[in-house]
């Protein structure tokens, strides 16, 4: 009994220490690939994180291979056990608006005036991020700006394809906009906001509902470092931060795959930009080129690439790549001038950040008041850390 008590410890602790060796060995290669820039405030901040973040996806993936559960509702698992409870200063109720849950923030006090109304897309590439990783976030919102915040959990990729997200995020604020005496909000301030993932589906929400004369006009939008084009993942930002957490030039195009088709299958083309045919990149040129971004921008090593033609066959998908309401910086300009006044935040040290600008330019080209807030030290994902106190960074907040 002994001898079998002692050769089960002595397995046990083999499997655990295979296990580590296994979980450092990959954060090490991930290390290996990435860099934190010297202009990023508290680096030392941001590779904990990024530590944190690594090893989650790395154990998801163990576990995955060991048949437990698959990487990707791990990670979201561990995202998402976050519980704040109750708030002294809001009324918190989740709902369902016309089958989408989300959660609506209410501040508690009495106001002697319609309130604003806020739409919250969260982050995540579609693939991650919930109601409850941006609960804090939304608390703030609503509590500092005492606005009514209505947060959306829209269905995930890759389990639910474009445009599924799309279509939720549509359908809860065209609910809200029909009910909004319920909710005691003002039909002249109401605003849909989004960080990442989100600014996208925020963007291309309010292009939707530019043109709508049935429902009450939005009155901004407000962008959070958005990912908004999947033509072009060769513009400046996404070579010069290419190993920057907490968002890789890499993972950027295998988020817009997985949201699209399910699956990641054909990343390389993407990444060297022969999955859309020169003739159709040629017709976005004047809206996605590296021409259109500032010169400040393009002195951190930038070298201009050669377009690639198309190498594969399959016009629908093509067709899909270039659909607004997955790249709202392809829409037409009698859509972009209708668009509501807007805030586009973006960071110095993100893949996503011409993104941004490409889109500022669209909108002041087509007569669209802009605020533009650029952190000059800040990160993909930097807001991302508001719920986390001592992990927070003074640009975020």
């Amino acid at each position: 009994m002994t001898v079998l008590l002692t050769v089960l410890l002595l397995f046990f602790a083999g499997f655990v220490a295979g296990f580590i060796l296994l979980v450092m060995g990959a954060i090490n290669f991930d290390f290996s690939n990435s860099e934190i820039p010297p202009g990023v405030n508290q680096p030392a901040k941001l590779r904990i994180i990024h530590v944190i973040l690594i090893s989650t996806a790395v154990v998801g993936r163990i576990l995955e291979n060991l048949g437990i559960c698959t990487q990707v509702s791990f990670v979201r698992y561990m995202q998402g056990r976050k519980t704040l409870g109750g708030d002294p200063k809001l009324f918190i109720k989740d709902l369902c608006f016309e089958k989408v849950p989300v959660r609506i923030y209410q501040p508690k006090a009495p106001s002697a005036s319609q309130r604003r109304g806020v739409m919250f897309f969260h982050g995540g590439g579609w693939v991650f991020g919930s109601i409850e990783t941006h609960e804090k976030l939304c608390r703030a919102i609503a509590r500092e700006s005492d606005s009514v915040v209505v947060s959306v959990g829209y269905r995930l990729a890759p389990e639910h394809k474009y445009p599924a997200a799309y279509e939720d995020c549509l359908n809860a604020t065209q609910h809200f906009l029909q009910h909004l005496e319920l909710y005691g909000v003002d039909p002249a301030c109401v605003t849909v906001c989004g960080d990442s993932a989100g600014g996208n589906l925020a963007a291309a929400v309010s292009q939707t509902l530019a043109g709508r004369s049935d429902l009450p006009r939005l009155r901004a939008q407000i962008l959070i470092y958005p990912g908004l084009q999947a033509l072009d993942f060769n513009l400046p930002s996404y070579h010069q931060n290419r190993g920057v957490p907490l968002l890789f030039r890499e993972r950027a195009a295998f988020y817009v795959l997985q949201y699209l088709n399910g699956n990641a299958a054909n990343l390389e083309e993407v990444l060297e930009g022969s999955h859309i045919p020169l003739d159709i990149k040629l017709n976005y040129l004047k809206w996605v080129s590296a021409d259109n971004i500032p010169e400040e921008f393009k002195v951190r090593g930038y070298k201009p690439r050669v377009l690639l033609d198309c190498t594969t066959e399959g016009s629908e998908r093509v067709k899909r790549f270039c659909e607004p309401n997955l790249c709202p910086l392809l829409a037409e300009d009698s859509v972009v001038h209708q668009l509501p006044e807007s805030f586009i935040l973006t960071c110095e040290y993100d893949v996503l950040r011409d993104d941004g600008l490409l889109y500022k330019k669209r909108l002041e080209d087509n007569g669209v008041r802009v605020t533009w807030c650029h952190l000059q030290d800040g990160f993909h994902g930097i807001i991302n850390a508001f719920y986390c106190d001592y992990l927070s960074f003074p640009a975020g907040k």
